[in-house]
């Protein structure tokens, strides 16, 4: 018997909201497959939760390691354990300095995506996000890294203003060749 999409939903084995771990699992399978696509040799880590990265693809010598973070609510919290009096600049600023050179993060958003669609996907490296999260709220920042969000009033510093990953961060060809080649991958 096949089954298709359509007996999928009728069986309910399509939820409009998975857990956490089946996110996970699904944005790393689907980054891994996009970075095959893009012709790179593609390494899974062994193990559940390994730190740092998920991933590591390959062109030749050039290599980067790859942290996968799927999401279905249109954010990724990504500081809230390092958040201390709600100083979101320095709990930005710890959480930079976890990460290691070469250190991409792979951004899978499932968020109004069909079944039979592509989640949208980005890339970003750990100092571009952080830049990114530092400016949010008119500059005040924040633990969550948005895809598209509009402040209501109820924010006083930042009502009105629309966050927005950057338009260069989607998953390309392009983007990852760019990524492979960057030359100052040390931090100062």
């Amino acid at each position: 018997m096949t089954v298709c999409i359509n007996d999928c939903e009728v069986l309910g084995m399509v939820k409009s909201s998975l857990s956490s771990w089946h996110v996970s699992v699904a944005a790393e399978a689907i980054a891994a497959a996009l970075f095959a696509r893009c012709g790179l040799d593609v390494s899974v880590q062994y193990g559940a939760n390994q730190p740092e990265y998920d991933l590591m693809v390959a062109n030749g010598e050039s290599l980067l390691k790859i942290s996968v973070k799927g999401s279905q609510d249109g954010s990724w919290g990504l500081t809230q354990s390092l958040l201390k009096n709600a100083d979101y600049h320095a709990a930005i600023d710890a959480w930079l300095a976890r990460h290691k050179p070469r250190t991409v993060f792979c951004l899978v958003q499932f968020k109004d995506v069909a079944f039979d669609e592509m989640p949208r996907i980005y890339l970003a490296t750990p100092e571009e996000i952080a830049a990114r999260m530092k400016e949010t709220a008119n500059g005040r920042g924040d633990s969550i890294l948005y895809e598209n969000h509009i402040w209501t009033t109820r924010s006083k510093t930042a009502a009105g203003q629309t966050e927005q990953i950057p338009p260069h961060w989607k998953f390309t060809p392009k983007r990852v060749t760019e990524l492979l080649e960057k030359e100052n991958w040390r931090r100062d």
